[in-house]
């Protein structure tokens, strides 16, 4: 085992969510387990089909052509320095360069900055933006934080009552309207969060694809008026990014990027896609086309449960990805 997956707990419940993770992590590593099992598990040189085998595997697992050339470029090279002769030693050596694409982007959100923080959550629809800020609610508040969500999706009453449901769960207080302007209810929200003290403030808005122009418009003024009410606020702005869409998320990322200025990443469902590799496809692009500034994969999920919705940690996925059976 590698050294950099026996990293001390943020907290006591670590093994339990480290097999969770696994868990949630089953139809990735069925997806590369059995070819790894056969690249792996017996001592075969390290030609070209070995490789050509590999790559196959990452791109199955929705790892990404370039993202795959990049991790197969490392293994060339590292094997050569050590030097690794056969394919029995290289699973380690996969687990560090795949560690290392991730590591950047394993930036946990911290929020004592400012009070409130103000994070604002965008996404496609379907994406699990409510539900996500249900889990972080539960989630802050487990870190002592006073919690307020704000419902700002105003296009479905549903969102709005799963909201309400998700804040009488947690025991916190949502501000929406029957109807109205988005910008409006997040603005009334944040008003009351600094009003009351509150320390973090969750605030929806409504799904929209990143081609609906005018619903881009829209939740550009919504950012715009959050600053009014709070100057310097929004203080993150979360993309939730669903696991299933595997590399389409590159397309949102850039999309949501370029119309608010994505600050950290959310990553759903996990548990129900053979697609995990996309998570390296996301730090292997964010690498390439703006290196100064990763997006940070704030957090990731893997079940329904209010603990199933955790900070992203490279060692952590990597070892529940690649570790031994």
């Amino acid at each position: 085992m590698l050294s950099f997956l026996n990293s001390p707990s943020e907290d006591g419940g670590r093994s339990g969510w480290l097999e969770r993770l696994r868990q949630g992590l089953t139809k990735t590593r069925e997806q590369l387990g059995s070819r790894l099992s056969g690249l792996f598990g017996a001592a075969r040189p390290l030609d070209e089909a070995f490789y050509e085998e590999l790559e196959t595997a990452l791109i199955t697992a929705d790892v990404g052509v370039a993202a795959t050339a990049h991790l197969l470029d490392e293994l060339r090279l590292r094997a050569r320095r050590a030097p690794i002769a056969d394919s029995a030693q290289l699973r380690q050596v996969l687990q560090a360069a795949l560690y290392e694409l991730l590591t950047p982007i394993a930036v946990p959100l911290e929020v004592d900055a400012h009070q409130p923080f103000v994070i604002m959550l965008a996404g496609v629809n379907g994406s699990g933006k409510t539900t996500s800020i249900g889990k972080l609610a539960h989630y802050y508040q487990g870190r002592g934080k006073s919690v307020l969500l704000a419902a700002g999706d105003t296009f479905r009453a549903a969102a709005r009552e799963q909201l309400m449901a998700w804040g009488e769960r947690n025991n916190v207080s949502v501000i929406t309207q029957q109807s109205g302007d988005a910008a409006a209810v997040i603005y009334d929200a944040v008003n009351a969060a600094v009003a009351r003290g509150i320390d973090v403030v969750l605030a929806d808005t409504a799904g929209r694809l990143p081609t609906q122009l005018h619903l881009m418009e829209e939740i550009k003024k919504v950012k715009r008026v959050i600053a009014k009410a709070l100057p310097g606020a929004p203080h993150e702005v979360l993309l939730v990014l669903d696991a299933n869409t595997g590399q389409n998320a590159l397309a949102q990322v850039q999309a949501f990027d370029a119309a608010l200025g994505v600050t950290g990443l959310v990553l759903t469902k996990l548990d129900g896609t053979a697609k995990g590799g996309a998570i390296a496809a996301i730090a292997h692009a964010r690498s390439g086309a703006a290196p100064d500034r990763p997006i940070p994969l704030r957090f990731i999920g893997v079940g329904e449960g209010l603990d199933d919705l955790r900070p992203f940690d490279a060692g952590e996925f990597v070892a529940a990805l690649l570790g031994e059976d």
